[in-house]
């Protein structure tokens, strides 16, 4: 169930609608789209998603997919039910097309088990598609590629025509002859020809001269010059010709007829295929909309989940890509612990458009529409989807903007359960803000205890504590970047957000005793905590960016340790190769010399010791022996060239006893140490600071070639990671507006990251005013050991509103 009735309204799934009629061949898809409604039935869902997630990889994959002559004949064939009604000639071409579409879709799917392997919901829905080659041969043997009665359609239809083409021919030959006559007389123009009025052919004449020729006068033209005068030697034929159409009109009928009489049966079926044809247009629709939000199937459970990774509006992502921009995608998880978020920030910072997108994927997935999403998200089922958003006032009903709101809190109360999502925007607002925030709470409360799922939005500072100390509640901020003043359309979940209230009308330019005043109003306590919640907002978004970097570089390193393992695997894979070549060669070698020398034993022996003979044999083991050693050269060449392929780049170790001072590492480790002691099988070992007592067999020793190696490859990534970091360094900081302790910290971190950058130069603009702001910043640029000195901006670059810091 979904609340209110104008709920596609509410969220603007109507333009999901509309782009999904843009997408369809016909009337047969846009009736589909009519159609398409929220389910709460898991396998429904789970299939239509996975129908159109095949159908876009046909539109990436395939080139023959049929997709012309998808036309909507259902009309003409509920009217043909009727006995003795017939269809319509062009309704015939439409129909033998559009079943030829058919029965190519069913045959593009059954093609092959590759498809069946690749697409088998799409298959499933042709399995009971009724295909009848009949119908299509005798509809081709009535008309032709164009949609015209064919001459043959039947035996009285070509006598037919061949009559009125031999009357025609005879009428044109008369039409001829009086023309040339009423020419050379000089009744009619030397360049006029036979026109038609009427269906019959006629001659223009003008009127001066239209009782010389005997025939009856049809028409006139416009301006009076001439009239159109049928000769009374054709008007007999011409009657001939009329009565020959209504003959052919007649024959044509009865073929239709006879036709629809055969077609009639069918009637059902065919009915079927074109609702088969309807889905197709549907789900090819729905795959082109996600090809053009960059949409996907999810994974998609049985449970009260929302796990969503990198979600985007898909009207908001095609509204900025039209402008060249690009939309911050949305990461939330709604579970069983944090069932209700609630969201809180700055105005115009992006909690409404996070609500509608939580509400308009849940139901775009329920209603069988793919999401723009990652593929790691998992999108669980609600049977309820109910919200609250905008101003429904009404006069008629006399309800005011605060009223509405009740009203659907009533129903909201009323009918939510563990299985439904609420969507609130602006929680309690609309009325004085001390009472409507105590019904927010009390509200908040009751859909926590009925276990409901939720996103909310608010600027109440009660709903925020609620959330931070109940159970099933959870607090998000929509983060804001106080330095450049905008919001970053961020949500984070975990810690509730600032409304910037004071910020916002600073940079505004209300004057500073407004705001001091408003402050002293408020208290200073409600004051510290708007601040606090910005300084976790500031602190959070600091460390982040941090572990992005570490895990950054973690990432380069077990990219070049993947590098390493396989270059050492291709290694011992080139050594055991050559290993065995090289013996196989030493068995060829040993079995050669073996066969030469057992050779020249016997020739020695057979020559009975000749001195010539045994000369010659002699000779004949020297050459064989040169040959062995020139060989043995060209291996020892081989090895040396490739000795540096088969390098080692395990870490360099020894066997030998350790020792004291030697420079060792725990196995499997990289830290290094220095032995300080060896007593038995234990030693004491220095890293670093810290000494620890270690077994020996734990050690291992590595060399100080090793260690310089990897000084220059741990050198080389960080010199890569700073490079990186130091393209996005920004020189100078804005920390005008900002507290003492808070303008502090931002400095310090500032100040920590340009010294590692190893910057020579930076900027921090604070301002005048007091000067409390400069005092406390310079304070603390003493107590800096990098900094090397500092001083005012140049009287035309901002004077002593300004600190340059110059670093070593």
């Amino acid at each position: 169930m979904v609340y209110p009735e104008n709920f596609e309204q509410k969220i603007e799934f109507f333009k999901i609608r509309q782009l999904l009629e843009q997408h369809c061949l016909s009337a047969l898809g846009k009736e589909k789209v009519g159609e398409m409604q929220f389910s709460t039935v898991f396998q429904e869902v789970d299939v239509q998603l996975s129908q159109t997630d095949e159908f876009v990889h046909i539109l990436q994959e395939e080139d023959s997919f049929p997709a012309n002559n998808f036309y909507d004949v259902r009309p003409v064939l509920k009217r043909i039910r009727v006995a003795g009604s017939w269809i319509e000639q062009n309704a015939l071409s439409e129909l033998n097309k559009s079943l030829q579409t058919i029965n190519s879709i069913v045959k593009f799917f059954n093609a092959d088990e590759e498809k069946a392997e690749r697409y088998p919901h799409l298959i499933q829905l042709t399995e009971n598609v009724f295909v009848s080659p009949e119908i299509s041969k005798k509809i081709e043997r009535i008309i032709d590629e164009f949609g015209q009665i064919r001459d043959n359609a039947s035996p009285q239809l070509s006598a037919i025509r061949r009559e009125i083409a031999s009357t025609v021919n005879g009428i044109s030959r008369s039409l001829n002859s009086i023309l040339r006559k009423a020419q050379a007389e000089g009744f009619v123009e030397k360049d006029v020809a036979p026109s038609m009025r009427d269906g019959r052919l006629v001659i223009p004449v003008n009127p001066s001269y239209k009782r010389k020729i005997k025939g009856i006068v049809h028409d006139e033209s416009a301006s009076g010059k001439t009239v159109y005068i049928e000769p009374s030697e054709v008007v007999e034929a011409n009657n001939r010709i009329r009565e020959l159409e209504s003959d052919e009109r007649r024959e044509i009928i009865r073929i239709l007829t006879e036709f629809t009489d055969y077609l009639r049966p069918f009637l059902p079926d065919l009915l079927e295929s074109y609702n088969f044809l309807a889905v197709i247009d549907f789900i090819r629709a729905k795959a082109k909309f996600a090809l053009q939000t960059n949409a996907l199937k999810p994974s998609v459970e049985n449970k009260l989940i929302i796990d969503w990774v990198q979600a985007v509006h898909p009207l908001l992502f095609l509204a900025l890509q039209k402008q060249g921009r690009k939309v911050v995608p949305l990461d939330i998880t709604l579970e069983n612990n944090n069932r209700i978020l609630v969201i809180s920030g700055p105005n115009a910072g992006g909690k409404s458009v996070c609500l509608k997108t939580v509400g308009l994927l849940q139901y775009m997935v329920q209603c069988g529409l793919l999401v723009p999403l990652r593929e790691n998200s998992t999108v669980g089922m609600f049977n309820d989807i109910f919200i609250d958003i905008g101003d429904e006032q009404s006069i008629e009903n006399d309800l005011s903007t605060y009223s509405s709101h009740l009203q659907n809190m009533k129903f909201f109360v009323k009918n939510c359960n563990e299985h439904s999502l609420l969507l609130i925007d602006e929680f309690g607002s609309g009325t004085e803000p001390q009472i409507g925030a105590a019904i927010a709470e009390s509200l908040l409360d009751r859909f926590n205890r009925r276990k409901s799922f939720g996103v909310i939005t608010t600027h109440y500072q009660n709903l925020k504590h609620f959330a931070n100390e109940n159970q099933g509640v959870v607090n998000g901020a929509m983060l804001y970047d106080r330095h450049h003043m905008q919001p970053l359309f961020q949500l984070s979940i975990g810690n509730p957000g600032s409304s910037f209230a004071v910020e916002i009308a600073r940079k505004i330019g209300l004057p500073d005793d407004v705001i001091a005043q408003a402050s002293e109003i408020v208290g200073s306590e409600y004051i510290n905590m708007d601040k606090y919640l910005q300084d976790i907002s500031r602190d959070r978004r600091y460390w982040e960016r941090k572990r992005d970097e570490v895990r950054r570089e973690r990432n380069r390193l077990n990219e070049i340790t993947e590098k390493y393992e396989t270059n050492l695997e291709n290694i011992n894979k080139q050594k055991k190769e050559i290993l065995a070549q090289a013996q196989q060669q030493a068995e060829q070698l040993i079995a050669e010399s073996n066969a030469r020398i057992e050779g020249a034993i016997r020739q020695i022996r057979e020559a009975q010791a000749d001195k010539e003979k045994t000369k010659q044999v002699r000779q004949s083991l020297s050459e064989f022996k040169e040959k062995v050693t020139l060989t043995k050269k060209e291996a020892g060449l081989s090895k040396k060239t490739r000795k540096p392929e088969a390098r080692n780049p395990k870490p360099e170790t020894r066997n030998t006893k350790l020792t004291t001072g030697d420079t060792v590492r725990m196995k499997g480790q990289t830290a290094t140490g220095e032995i300080l002691e060896i007593s038995g099988k234990k030693a004491t070992v220095a890293f670093g600071m810290i000494k620890s007592t270690v077994d020996v067999d734990k050690l291992e020793h590595v060399s100080k070639n090793q260690l310089k190696k990897e000084a220059r490859s741990t050198a080389s990534l960080t010199r890569d990671l700073i490079h990186e970091k130091k393209l996005s360094f920004r020189q100078d900081i804005d920390v005008r507006g900002m507290r003492g302790d808070e303008a502090l910290q931002a400095v310090m971190y500032f100040i920590d990251d340009a010294i590692q950058l190893s910057i020579p130069r930076v900027r921090i603009l604070h301002g005048t005013g007091t000067g409390a702001l400069r005092q406390i910043i310079r304070d603390y640029l003493r107590t800096v050991a990098g900094v090397s000195h500092f001083q005012d901006e140049h009287v035309q670059f901002g004077g002593a509103g300004i600190t340059v810091i110059d670093l070593h």
